[in-house]
């Protein structure tokens, strides 16, 4: 392996070894503290535009598998882990981590300090970097000359550029229907054309499982653009709508929010992380940077409303301002960590949101009731399910 060293905006300095392919790749450095589930990580479209830090030591030991995708590519910009696993060993593997970040053209590096890095990043917040061979003052100069992460529409370059349905695509392309815990899997029953649910869902980054979930649910799903307007939306009829995850800062959303706004009180609305965050805007609320986000599958999230604790999967580096929500509205859920807020509901509008994953991909799969929470709304609603 050859030198590399990441390059922090602050102007600190951690040499390693280069990883996969050769170049430089710039972007906003975070960390995500889970155990496993770095092929996740690596395809989820919520880390567009972003550095990877993996806080656990070794990387890669259980090698790759193209059924736990998130996506068709490979989303952040590039990897930072301790070690990279020489050897991979699983049923289902077809590849070492290393093969696979070379073949994917993912510039990596490992050999550094990750819980020196996260600790920086900790005290000082999230910051620009770079993973790069040149000289480490040349590359400092290029980082700082960068525009800001917040400023740039990372979900409109990942959202799909055309509509599409998830079902004929998952049977040509997935190899699990499902990524439920045996116990409790929802049986995918023959597929009756006059019983299901039709939902539509909004892409500003989604992944998969999101859609295997619903499918799972006897759901049919029509992914829309995120550049889609209420217009397109509810012309296809839907019994529910699904604003998806993805990365970036909410606030450069405002065509979203306006037509999230419409949307509202016309059929069952469920927003998950980034489309938790537009219709808590389209609500009155605003949003705000997290120092260091919130990115790993050990968050405590509370029910207001049952009072039950959660143990949930989170990826995001924005948070809801719950000042200025409407009256109409409430927080339905709370991070016990920071209290943050986790989650909205309307009281009188079949509105839920959520800020962490009920599709975990990677993490605990506590939440994923929210799924069926959504299809009870559906169906109260007078979905034909």
């Amino acid at each position: 392996m050859s030198s590399a060293r990441l390059v922090l905006a602050d102007g600190s300095v951690f040499e390693g070894r280069a990883v996969g392919a050769s170049g430089s790749v710039d972007g906003e450095v975070v960390f995500n503290t889970s155990m496993t589930g770095y092929q996740e990580m690596l395809t989820d479209p919520s880390y567009a535009g972003q550095l990877l830090t993996l806080t656990y030591p070794m990387i890669g030991n259980y090698g790759v598998d193209a059924a736990v995708e998130e996506s068709g590519q490979i989303q952040p910009r590039g990897l930072i882990v301790r070690e990279v696993a020489p050897v991979s060993s699983h049923p289902r593997s077809t590849s070492d981590l290393a093969t696979f970040l070379a073949e994917r053209d993912v510039v990596a590096i490992d050999g550094v300090d990750t819980r020196a890095i996260t600790r920086r990043i900790r005290r000082h917040g999230v910051m620009l970097g770079t993973i790069t061979t040149e000289p480490a003052d040349e590359a400092l100069e290029r980082v700082r000359a960068l525009p800001g992460y917040d400023s740039i529409d990372w979900a409109s370059q990942v959202s799909t550029g055309e509509q599409y349905g998830w079902e004929p695509f998952a049977e040509k392309n997935e190899l699990r229907p499902s990524m439920e815990p045996k116990a409790n899997k929802a049986v995918v029953k023959p597929r009756d054309a006059a019983s299901q649910r039709r939902v539509v869902l909004i892409d500003g980054g989604v992944k998969r499982n999101i859609m295997r979930s619903l499918v799972a649910r006897n759901c049919e799903v029509t992914v829309l653009p995120i550049d889609a307007n209420a217009e397109e939306v509810l012309a296809l009829r839907p019994d529910g709508i699904l604003w998806s995850p993805g990365p970036g800062d909410p606030q450069v959303q405002n065509f979203q929010v306006e037509e999230t706004r419409k949307l509202i009180g016309s059929v069952p609305l469920f927003g998950i992380c980034l489309g938790h965050q537009v219709i808590a805007r389209a609500l009155g609320a605003g949003t705000f940077k997290l120092p260091f986000g919130h990115r790993g599958g050990n968050h405590p999230v509370r029910d207001e409303r049952t009072g039950t604790v959660t143990i949930t999967a989170q990826n995001h580096g924005y948070a809801v301002d719950p000042d200025g929500l409407a009256d109409s509205a409430e927080v339905s859920h709370v991070n016990l960590n920071d209290g943050t807020v986790e989650g909205l509901r309307m009281r009188s509008e079949p509105v839920m949101t959520i800020q962490y994953h009920s599709e975990a991909s990677p993490g605990p799969l506590d939440s994923m009731g929210m799924f069926d929470r959504f299809v009870e709304l559906m169906d109260a609603e007078g979905g034909r399910g």
